[in-house]
Order: C-alpha cells, then sequence, then structure tokens
C-alpha cells in the first residue's frame, strides 16, 4: 500500500479540496510546513522571517470562517521585496533590517482576500539584484538555487510550503524554478498585479509564481485574477511549437542540449531562428534597467555606498551614465522588437527554449544572470518552466515554454500538453546528459 503524504507535501489543489470538505483543518498544515521549517531551514535558509505564532493564527481564523476564495487556508510564502502589513519586509537589504510597511502590495491584498495565509517572507538578495545570499538548493546544498527569488524557489522545492511568489527583472522566476525543480510561472508584463512593489523596474519587473505541479501554479494565478480559469486549461488542438534556441545557445550545457533535443524531437517542434532585430534588442535591456534601478533606488544607494553589495554598487554607477535620451531610445528598440516577435508567433503556438543553461552551478558565489530568461522578459511575454528533465548529478533541469504577449492562459494549456507529450514516452523527469 502506498504512503500517504505528509501534510507538508499535499499541493495547494489537494490541501485546498480537503479543507473545504471538512476533511483537513488550515491550521493542522500549516502546523506541519512550520514543522518542516524548523527541521530544515538552519540548512536551506529560504525564509527571511516566520512568525509561528502568527501563521497559526491566520490558520484558526481561516478554520472558523467560510471560504473566502479557492486558497482558503493554504499557506503561501512572499518573496521579502513585496510589501506586508504585518510582517517586516526589508528588501533583502541590512539597511533595511526590520523595516515594516504601512500596507500589503496588492497581490498580497489579493491572496489575503482569497483566503490564503501568509506563512512568512522568504529571502531575497539585496534589492532582487543577481548577487547571491545565503540560500541553499534543497536537492543539494553545495549548489545554487538561483538568485533573486531563491527562497521562495527553495521553500516550495523542499516541501515548507506548497504556494510562493517572486518577482523576474532577468531570470529570477524561471531559472530558479528550473534549478530547483518547480513550476515556474512568470505572467505577461502587467497580467498579475504589480502595485505596491516598492524599488520595481516598472517597464521590466514582473510578478511570478512557484508550485510543485502545474495545477497548482494555475489555482494561484486563478486566485489573484478576477474570473480566470482555477483548472488547467486544455488547448482545442496541438499546439504549433517551435524550438527557439536563441543567441545564448552555446551557454547551454550538454544535459540543456540533449533536453532540448528530445523534447523537440517528441513534441514535433521545428526549429525558430529569431529575427535579429528581438536578439539585438538585448542591449536595450540593459540601458532600461539600470536606468529605472536607478530611478528606484538612487538615494538610499547614495547614502550607504559602501554598505551594498558591489551589484548595487556597480549598477548606481552604471545608472549614472544612463542618459535620458539613452533610456528613451532603449525603449523605442524594445518596443520594436516586441512588434517583430508578435510575427514570429504567427505561425507558431509557443515556443521551447532552455529555462537555464542546464543543472545548478555549484558554485555558491557565482553571478550568473538568466541568459536563457532575459530576452522573454524584455519581450513581456508569458513563461513556464515544466521540470521535466533530470541531469547528470541527479539535479533538475527545467524546459521553458514562451508564448505570446497577453497568451498566459493558452502557454498554461500548452504547457500541460507538451507535459503530457513527454510523459507518453518515459517517466518524468527523464534522465538527460
Amino acid at each position: 500500500m502506498a504512503k500517504r503524504p505528509l501534510l507538508n507535501q499535499l499541493g495547494a489543489v489537494d490541501a485546498a479540496a480537503k479543507i473545504a470538505a471538512g476533511k483537513l483543518t488550515s491550521e493542522a498544515l500549516v502546523r506541519a510546513c512550520l514543522d518542516r521549517i524548523e527541521e530544515r531551514d538552519g540548512d536551506v535558509k529560504a525564509w527571511a522571517y516566520v512568525d509561528p505564532d502568527k501563521a497559526l493564527a491566520q490558520a484558526r481564523a481561516r478554520d472558523k470562517e467560510s471560504p473566502r476564495g479557492p486558497l482558503h487556508g493554504v499557506p503561501v510564502g512572499i518573496k521579502d521585496n513585496i510589501d506586508t502589513e504585518d510582517m517586516p519586509t526589508e528588501y533583502g537589504s541590512k539597511l533595511y533590517a526590520g523595516h515594516q510597511p504601512v500596507a500589503d502590495a496588492a497581490t498580497v491584498a489579493r491572496l489575503r482576500a482569497q483566503g490564503a495565509v501568509i506563512l512568512g517572507k522568504t529571502r531575497t538578495t539585496e534589492f532582487a539584484c543577481p548577487f547571491p545570499t545565503v540560500t541553499r538548493n534543497p536537492h543539494d546544498l553545495t549548489r545554487t538555487p538561483g538568485v533573486s527569488s531563491s527562497g521562495s524557489a527553495a521553500s516550495v522545492a523542499d516541501f515548507m510550503v506548497p504556494l510562493s511568489n517572486g518577482t523576474q527583472t532577468g531570470g529570477s522566476v524561471i531559472r530558479p524554478a528550473a534549478l530547483c525543480g518547480l513550476y515556474g510561472f512568470k505572467g505577461s508584463l502587467n497580467a498579475l498585479d504589480r502595485a505596491g512593489i516598492r524599488h520595481l523596474k516598472s517597464s521590466i519587473d514582473t510578478l511570478g509564481l512557484f508550485a510543485r505541479s502545474l495545477a497548482d501554479i494555475v489555482l494561484m494565478r486563478g486566485a489573484l485574477i478576477e474570473g480566470a480559469k482555477l483548472a488547467i486549461p486544455r488547448p482545442r488542438k496541438a499546439p504549433r511549437i517551435g524550438v527557439a534556441r536563441t543567441h545564448v545557445w552555446p551557454s547551454a550545457r550538454p544535459e540543456m542540449v540533449e533536453a532540448i533535443a528530445y523534447a523537440e524531437k517528441v513534441l514535433g517542434a521545428t526549429d525558430v531562428t529569431l529575427p535579429k532585430a528581438i536578439e539585438e534588442s538585448v542591449a536595450s535591456f540593459g540601458n532600461i534597467t539600470r536606468y529605472e534601478g536607478l530611478l528606484m533606488t538612487e538615494q538610499v544607494v547614495r547614502d550607504n555606498i559602501d554598505q551594498v553589495n558591489s551589484w548595487a554598487r556597480d549598477g548606481y554607477y552604471g545608472g549614472l551614465k544612463i542618459t535620458r535620451a539613452d533610456f528613451d531610445a532603449a525603449v523605442g528598440v524594445s518596443q520594436r522588437a516586441r512588434a517583430t516577435l508578435a510575427t514570429v508567433f504567427d505561425d507558431y503556438d509557443v515556443l521551447i527554449t532552455p529555462g537555464a543553461t542546464g543543472e545548478a552551478p555549484a558554485d555558491l558565489t557565482l553571478i550568473e544572470g538568466g541568459s536563457f530568461n532575459s530576452l522573454w522578459t524584455h519581450m513581456y511575454v508569458p513563461c513556464l518552466t515544466i521540470p521535466a528533465f533530470v541531469g547528470p548529478n541527479g539535479m533538475p533541469v527545467g524546459l521553458q515554454v514562451v508564448g505570446p504577449h497577453g497568451a498566459d492562459e493558452a502557454v498554461l494549456a500548452a504547457g500541460a500538453w507538451i507535459e503530457a507529450q513527454l510523459k507518453a514516452t518515459n517517466a518524468l523527469p527523464i534522465r538527460v546528459g
């Protein structure tokens, strides 16, 4: 007889259904997650703030009331660059130690309204930059979990919480999901409400979600967007799939090269060469992020230049060199590139591409950007990580699915179809490399 999963191992869909049916209390679920955090977070270091009493008080309150929404009683982790009115938000920086916001960011307020229990704040890097922090990959503590949304990814991967959120400038949702063996979803630019997020690069930064199943991603997204589907949408027919290896393909490691080749063959996908205007627009991405990054943090970094990490310091000085004319020109290049990408999707419903270069690097000090992610963030398009493969060291290797701007539900539907086709050929995750 198969062993029943521990409560902290329940996904959000199962947990929400059991709570709604009276077969599980939110308090019991939250307590199991807190026990897991106590057991493992000394090693993984995924959490910046957890108050067990506060979390349990929320859970007991949910157990005493009628369901508010589809996440009623389900615990969620919040990335520590997203404001919470009842928990500190330190933006990954000692400069904000103990900082207490006066209001929730819109996405947190929506989660509360849908009945979620805000379990705590997951670790991020200083101002969500790519400079590594203390969080470890739960599959191998000698390896990185990704960078900016590292705590969010590690907490879900280690069964400390069923759901968490994150933000992505370059690859800070898709890449940690790929490295930690999760489903990660980054919506189109404004698909998830970004209001109230401090230090936001307004024309780039995008909200995203982490879960251990695609169904859980869909449920969390559905809870956050009025009228969105709460169950996995199904495509009416097989999607037209292209393979976008992109200009950074030489950085793909052998396990990723093999994974993409396997997916291409199974899915009947065709190779796509992106127009040069799209790939060349990546240079404008740097000008936009440096300029907007300076606007968001200029005073606090300038006044504390010797106390921030080297990436934030270099970003400050780099931002000072970007003029308004440079920024406006970069915006124009980007807009034209997005229009060009839209024409690519005339022939394809989705593209598949690497979620990261391969397995998680063993260098915990490595500053590795989202080389296979930044382009798509810059293009404002929805992206989904599927943890379909495992590499030579037993570490996850994630496949990324990308769709047209605004086609978020279609990307999720295509992702479900792709996953089903891969499962039909082999048990997931499929070993490569």
